[in-house]
């Protein structure tokens, strides 16, 4: 039945001709712009767009599969985080970040003659809320993937099939993903995220999230003073320093990893390194990694009702 489905998609490639697709380095992408590479030649061209909300590993990974496999990647600049309604992180941001990617590619596609551009939505997106699809549908952008049937599951055995190392790769969504609905997007927020992610990654771990949340009042900060420098509770006056906002990391995993925590003193070096990256309390969530569990919990009142 798959592969039916691959040879329904090939056929779909070849229709449009020439095809610009929207790339990140993930499983649908990947595997899209692979079978359009296959079915187009240089007809086709994968575009990945480059800001703040996309990790700096899963950019090399994506240009690096890009050389591997033969199909030409080119990376262009998008400008979201000059748009306040994706900063303010509403439950559509996902909108405003497609929007952008698109106002970028169709003029692409325009210059050098791609009569189509797509991207990798598929049939197991249906019925998923998924503002993006709104931005494509005014682009006019088609999801080749979802037209042919292809689920999530089979594009991963497809994937498998043909050698794309991304068959088993876990879901990334982008940095911005990891902040609840509501709490600003900020470029510091980000760097903060894909530190300590990439420390949680170094140490082994697989399948990871950490998710960025804000706590009311200030941080604990250094102050000078008349011995030297000293530290103040989140009660003591600024004297000579400034008050800030507290950053809780929930750290989400796959449950099988869960162990991996009580071994060697992990727990410590991930609390201990993820402090010194800036966050005031470290968590790990006993539910494990699930897609959207940053807006479950919606604003943190206080560490205590984490």
């Amino acid at each position: 039945m798959a592969l039916e489905k691959l040879e329904h998609l090939r056929e779909n490639l070849r229709s449009y001709g020439s095809c610009l697709v929207a790339y990140s380095g993930g499983v649908d992408s990947v595997f899209l712009a692979y079978v359009a590479h296959e079915a187009l030649g240089q007809k086709a061209l994968a575009v990945i767009a480059d800001s703040p909300s996309l990790p700096r590993h899963e950019l090399e990974d994506a240009l690096a599969l890009g050389q591997r496999f033969g199909f030409p990647v080119r990376v262009v600049r998008t400008r979201e985080f000059q748009n306040a309604d994706y900063l303010a992180n509403p439950s559509n941001r996902c909108y405003f970040c497609k929007h952008e990617l698109f106002t970028e590619l169709a003029p692409l596609a325009k210059a050098e003659g791609f009569g189509v551009i797509a991207y990798g939505e598929n049939a197991s997106d249906l019925g998923d809320f998924r503002p993006g699809a709104q931005a494509a549908s005014e682009f006019q952008v088609r999801a080749p993937l979802k037209e042919a049937g292809l689920t999530k599951a089979e594009i991963r055995e497809l994937s498998a099939r043909l050698g794309l190392p991304t068959a088993e790769k876990p879901q990334m969504a982008c940095l911005s993903s990891r902040i609840p609905y509501g709490e600003e997007v900020t470029v510091k927020k980000l760097g903060m995220i894909e530190s300590a992610e990439s420390v949680l990654r170094d140490m082994g771990f697989y399948d990871v999230r950490v998710r960025h949340h804000e706590l009311p009042g200030p941080t604990a900060l250094l102050f000078s003073g008349g011995n030297g420098l000293r530290q103040l509770g989140p009660s003591g006056p600024p004297v000579g320093g400034r008050t800030g906002k507290r950053h809780l990391a929930r750290i989400e995993v796959g449950p099988s990893e869960f162990s991996r925590f009580l071994v060697d003193g992990a727990a410590a070096k991930v609390a201990g390194a993820l402090k010194r990256l800036g966050y005031s309390h470290v968590t790990l969530d006993l539910e494990g990694y699930r897609r959207g569990s940053s807006n479950e919990a919606g604003n943190l009142a206080s560490p205590q009702s984490v």
